[in-house]
Order: C-alpha cells, then sequence, then structure tokens
C-alpha cells in the first residue's frame, strides 16, 4: 500500500477512487453478497460441523412433530366461531397443507445444498435479492420463530400441568397453583374472568404492575437455553429421545385407536365441502412449521451437500403419513361434535376407557414441546447469527463460545427476549404471526431459485428443484393463498412488525454504509498494492535481462 503514497499520480488515483466508490443508499440497499462470499464469511466464524443427515432429519421431525398435532388438528376438525370444521376431511387438509410445504421444501433443499451456511432464507434472500429485502426476511422470520417458542412454552406449561393434576398424592399447592403463577397476564384475566372473579383483586400487585408469570414456561426455555449453549449435538441427542419418546406415544394411539374406530363417524366425510377443507388446511399449516429449521443449521452439518436435502424431504414425508394416520383413526374414533379441542388425542382414548394411555399421550405432548421448543430457538438464534455476522445487528453477537462452538451470546439474549415475552404474549396470535412469518419465507424462497438460475446458472447445485420453471411459481402461488386467507388482524400485527423493522434498518443504515465503503476501499487498495507490485517486479526483471545482456 505504500506505494500508493510515494506516487502524486497514485494519490489522486486514490483520491478519485474513495470518491468513485462511495454508495448511494439505493445501493446500499441492493447490495448482494455472492455464494462464494457468504461460503468464504462463514469460515471466519465457523460453528462445529457435528451433524449428520440422521441428526438433521431428526431435528426436522422434532420441529414439525408437536403443537400441531397434539392441539391443532381438533381445532381445524371441529371449526370455529370465523372458520368451518374439515370434519373427517382434515386428511386432506394435511395432505394440501403439506403439498405446499413440499414445493417450498425443494427450494429449500437446493438452496441448503448449494449455499451450507447458517441463516436459512435470510441468507438465500442476500444471495440474490440484497440486503434490504434479507433484512425484512430475517427480522420478520426472527420475530415469527420468537413468538413461536414463546407460544410452545405456553402450550409446554399447560400440558405439564395437566399431567400434574392426574398425580392426586401431590400436594395441593404443587397440582393446583394460583392462576397467576402458571399463566401469562392476559391468558389469566380470562381464566379468572370465566370463573367469575375479579383479576384486579386476584392477581398480586408490586405497586401499579402486576405480578403475574408462566414459570414453568420461563423455567423450560431456560433449560432449552442451556442446552443450546451447550453444544448442537448435545440439543440433537436431547431432541433424539423426545422425538422417538413422542412417535412411539403416537403410533400407540394409533396401533390401539384403529380398534376403536366406527367408519359411520366418517360421514360425512366433507361436512363443509372444499371450503372446510382449504379452511382446515390454513389451520393445520402450522403443524408443519419447522422443517425450514434444518437449513439453518447448514453450516454445523457433516456433508450439508448431501444430508441438507435428504434430511428436508425425509423429515416432511415421515410427518405428513403420521398426521394422515393419527386424523384418520382421531376422526374414526369419536363424532366430529364431540372432539375435544384442546387435547383431542387424549380425550379421544378416555372416551372409550384407555384413560392409562391418555396419561401416556400427555408425555408425548410434552416431549413433543419440547423438542419443537428446542428447535426452534436453535433456528431462531442462527438466523440472528448470520444477521450479526453481516452487522446488521451488533457484530459483537456473533461471538463463539471457545469451548462449546456455539453463539452463545444471541442464545442468551434470545432466552432472555422468549423468558420476557411469554409474560404478557397471547399463544394464539403468536401461532397466527408465526405462520404469516414462515409463508413469506416460502414463497420468497420460491422466487428465489428462479432468480438464481438465471443470474447465476454456473453455480454448483448438488440438488436441484426438479422442473423449478413449474414447481416454483405452483409453491409461491399456494403459500400466497394461504397468506391471503389468514385473518385481519394478524397481517396488520404482521406489517407492524416488518415497519418496526424497516425503521431500525434505516436508522442504522448510514453506518452500515460507512463500514461497506471502508470495505470495498481497502479490498481495492489491497488489489492495487498487489498489481503495482507486479509491475515493478516485471520492471526489475526486465533491467536485469537487459543488463546481462
Amino acid at each position: 500500500m505504500a506505494e500508493l503514497h510515494t506516487n502524486p499520480m497514485a494519490k489522486s488515483q486514490g483520491r478519485s477512487t474513495e470518491e468513485g466508490l462511495k454508495l448511494s443508499l439505493a445501493q446500499m440497499m441492493l447490495t448482494k453478497k455472492s455464494p462464494e462470499q457468504l461460503i468464504e464469511g462463514s469460515k471466519k466464524h465457523a460453528l462445529k460441523k457435528t451433524l449428520s443427515t440422521m441428526d438433521l432429519t431428526i431435528l426436522g421431525i422434532g420441529a414439525i412433530i408437536g403443537a400441531g398435532i397434539f392441539t391443532i388438528a381438533g381445532v381445524a376438525a371441529v371449526g370455529t366461531a370465523i372458520t368451518p370444521g374439515a370434519g373427517p376431511g382434515l386428511i386432506l387438509s394435511f395432505i394440501v397443507a403439506g403439498i405446499a410445504c413440499a414445493l417450498a421444501a425443494l427450494s429449500y433443499a437446493e438452496f441448503a445444498s448449494m449455499i451450507p451456511v447458517a441463516g436459512s432464507v435470510y441468507t438465500y434472500t442476500f444471495a440474490s435479492l440484497g440486503e434490504i429485502f434479507a433484512w425484512c426476511v430475517g427480522w420478520v422470520l426472527a420475530i415469527g420463530y420468537t413468538i413461536s417458542c414463546i407460544a410452545v412454552a405456553h402450550g409446554w406449561s399447560g400440558y405439564l400441568m395437566k399431567f400434574i393434576k392426574g398425580f392426586t398424592f401431590l400436594p395441593d399447592w404443587l397440582t393446583h397453583p394460583p392462576v397467576w403463577l402458571v399463566n401469562d397476564y392476559f391468558s389469566a384475566i380470562k381464566v379468572l374472568g370465566d370463573h367469575g372473579l375479579n383479576p384486579a383483586t386476584a392477581i398480586p400487585h408490586l405497586g401499579p404492575i402486576p405480578i403475574c408469570l408462566d414459570l414453568p414456561a420461563i423455567l423450560i426455555i431456560a433449560a432449552i437455553t442451556a442446552i443450546l449453549i451447550k453444544g448442537t449435538q448435545e440439543s440433537t441427542k436431547a431432541a433424539t429421545l423426545m422425538v422417538m419418546l413422542k412417535v412411539g406415544v403416537i403410533l400407540l394411539f394409533v396401533g390401539i385407536g384403529a380398534f376403536y374406530v366406527k367408519p359411520a363417524n366418517w360421514t360425512p366425510f366433507l361436512p363443509n365441502g372444499l371450503e372446510g377443507v382449504l379452511a382446515g388446511a390454513v389451520t393445520v399449516f402450522f403443524a408443519y412449521i419447522g422443517f425450514d429449521a434444518i437449513s439453518t443449521a447448514a453450516e454445523e452439518a457433516k456433508n450439508p451437500e448431501k444430508s441438507l436435502p435428504i434430511a428436508t424431504i425425509t423429515s416432511l414425508a415421515v410427518c405428513t403419513l403420521v398426521y394422515i394416520a393419527v386424523v384418520a383413526v382421531l376422526t374414526g374414533m369419536v363424532p366430529i361434535n364431540q372432539i375435544d379441542i384442546k387435547a383431542p388425542i387424549a380425550a379421544a382414548m378416555s372416551s372409550v376407557g384407555m384413560s392409562w394411555i391418555a396419561g401416556f399421550i400427555s408425555i408425548g405432548a410434552i416431549a413433543g414441546l419440547t423438542s419443537v421448543l428446542l428447535v426452534m430457538q436453535l433456528g431462531t438464534s442462527r438466523i440472528l447469527f448470520a444477521m450479526s455476522r453481516d452487522k446488521l445487528i451488533p457484530k459483537k453477537l456473533a461471538k463463539i463460545h471457545p469451548e462449546f462452538g456455539t453463539p452463545y451470546l444471541i442464545t442468551l439474549v434470545l432466552g432472555g427476549i422468549c423468558m420476557v415475552g411469554s409474560l404478557f404474549i397471547d399463544i394464539a396470535q403468536a401461532a397466527q404471526l408465526c405462520s404469516m412469518s414462515i409463508l413469506t419465507a416460502f414463497t420468497l424462497i420460491s422466487f428465489e431459485i428462479l432468480v438464481l438460475r438465471v443470474k447465476r446458472p454456473d453455480l454448483h447445485r448438488p440438488f436441484k428443484v426438479p422442473f423449478a420453471i413449474i414447481t416454483c411459481p405452483l409453491a409461491m402461488l399456494a403459500c400466497s393463498g394461504l397468506i391471503w386467507t389468514n385473518p385481519i388482524q394478524t397481517k396488520v400485527m404482521y406489517l407492524a412488525c416488518l415497519a418496526v423493522g424497516l425503521i431500525i434498518y434505516f436508522s442504522y443504515v448510514n453506518v452500515r454504509k460507512t463500514d461497506l465503503e471502508k470495505e470495498m476501499l481497502k479490498a481495492h487498495k489491497f488489489r492495487v498494492n498487489d498489481l503495482l507490485q507486479s509491475r515493478q517486479a516485471g520492471t526489475m526483471e526486465e533491467s536485469e535481462t537487459q543488463i546481462k545482456v
């Protein structure tokens, strides 16, 4: 670099270069990172590569099978005040939702094998559309996943308390704790109101502040945070045990429940016609959220090019078959108007005198929700890790633990946010908002496959979406249709979250712009320096040759 300063012309060129490398706001917003840059950048803050194909598949199954099958199935079959029930046709609803996810899963598989870097669709968007779009996607996904963690933690708390109440020998303070100690604030108000109690007097206050916390939810979030800090491989070991338990419980339900199926309960198969099937598909879509979490752990896969596509497709296929079997048995055992919308599977076994199996199902539900929480929190931390590494949020958060090789600062911060959020965020709205953010990601990633097929046909693609010109538009259409059917309240909340993210982005953009200009100038000077050195070396060789002659 010294050569640039010893030559007056070089100084002038340096000043003109600095001016030439100034970025406009539009250029900044549309700055892209090539797949090669993303892969190279991941090596500077590398995560340990410990995950096999089986580990990733278990992560996917662990994330997918959980809250959806244990709770959402009942609501989708029976319906609500504003949505018609699918009835036994819920089998078709799961197939429709599964097809929409499968179309998007193919795009995830191609991207994950092509760019095996932490961050999932955020990273892929940075490579294909640019920084502003990547920020929006990363922000919305992080919000959606975080709120989903809170929702699942509340569900875990509810199942745990139901399970504990079955042990009559336990003390009353444990089986029937105060409402304000096992519910978020808004849920506690509803529960107390339903029992004719005044929340203002039933909930203790510290001055004007009500003391209301879901203690079991906070404790499980703390435990999951500790597991994730310890290491991803330890996380998958824990997920493996929980997946085996909940899948075993589900198989027990299907195997025994099949003997109590009455074909008459399947008539009429479509009580609300196609409208009920489509409404059910929108509702049960939440049951499929999770397979994309596989791609967030891409950087920690031993052989990402091979493992990620196999794990993504396999986990989705296995879970779809499990869902179809469970719904077929559930709707065959219990008439539609008698299905329990809160705990449909456990209640179905109790209705035929199998209460002891209902207890096992509660255990499976607790295990299922635990594994979902683990994988969701893992996925959120890896998205934030990728954003921190790209300096879109404070870079210090990307610090890797020297012993465990995990992004422990981000994991700690995320755990704290989930604990605080569990104090006041309602589970129903959380689930809807999470679905909205994931559907957005599914739509974008299918579009981005087509963009990179045109702009970068030279990229190595170990896995390619078959018939992408047809498959990707179909995925975009299916996911966009599901987005459109969401309630207006969810759409407003989604847009509000997006607006907050854009405010944060534009308030930080000048700092990012200056840093990027410095990086570009530094890289340019190094290239000029190398060129001058090579020219000097060539001149010296030429002089030596002339002297010899």
